[in-house]
């Protein structure tokens, strides 16, 4: 398994060997901890618990649930599929070194909230005509709808909330790892705002 979860520091850039530069995203991540290991016998599947943070303050079913490692645990918690042959369990730690430079990963996160917003701005819609006494600018315009059948598809694109959405980036390089930080260097951008949550995991298809 080699998945990890972390908080986005940031944006920067970096230089290769040919001098070129790479604009890399720093994530804090790790050291997780497993806080449950999930099997075939007990749950019907087998899957790995990972819990990064720690909790200021905890209910009772969360303390419950993170009695066995430690209940401070588990401000950010993922769960991810492993092989039944895989040898971890709960109060392993997960750390940054599991990933090499060159690994390809996938990254998911909670993209940035932009509120109600028009159509130009959620879906690129051109927008009518700003000459020529149009008096419907920014509005949606027609729905393609008469008579029949007097009503509005389902997933027709309109205005209404943009962002604050369960996004996943795929074919991201690992460009370098901090062991001693804990720091992960990523290529390109991820989903998400500063301190942000977001989980790495190894791409396998």
């Amino acid at each position: 398994m080699k998945a990890i979860l972390g908080r986005k520091i940031g944006m920067t850039q970096v230089f290769d060997d040919a001098g070129r530069v790479i604009p890399v995203t720093v994530i804090e991540a790790g050291p997780c901890m497993v806080v449950q290991r999930k099997t075939v016998k007990t749950d019907g599947y087998e899957a790995v618990q990972l819990s990064f943070g720690t909790r200021k303050r905890a209910n009772k079913p969360q303390t419950g649930h993170f009695r066995k490692v430690d209940s401070s645990v588990g401000r950010f918690v993922r769960e991810f599929r492993v092989d039944a042959e895989e040898p971890i369990g709960a109060g392993s730690q997960v750390t940054v070194t599991m990933f090499q430079p060159g690994d390809t990963v996938k990254v998911s996160g909670h993209s940035k909230g932009r509120g109600f917003t028009g159509g130009i701005k959620r879906w690129g819609f051109s927008g009518g005509d700003e000459t020529h006494g149009n008096k419907s600018h920014r509005r949606p315009g027609s729905m393609g709808c008469a008579s029949t059948p007097s009503r509005t598809y389902k997933g027709r694109k309109l205005p209404g909330r943009m962002g604050n959405s369960r996004v996943t980036v795929r074919n991201i390089k690992v460009v370098t790892i901090d062991e001693e930080r804990n720091l992960i260097l990523l290529r390109g951008a991820v989903p998400g705002s500063r301190n942000g949550f977001v989980a790495i995991e190894e791409m396998n298809d």
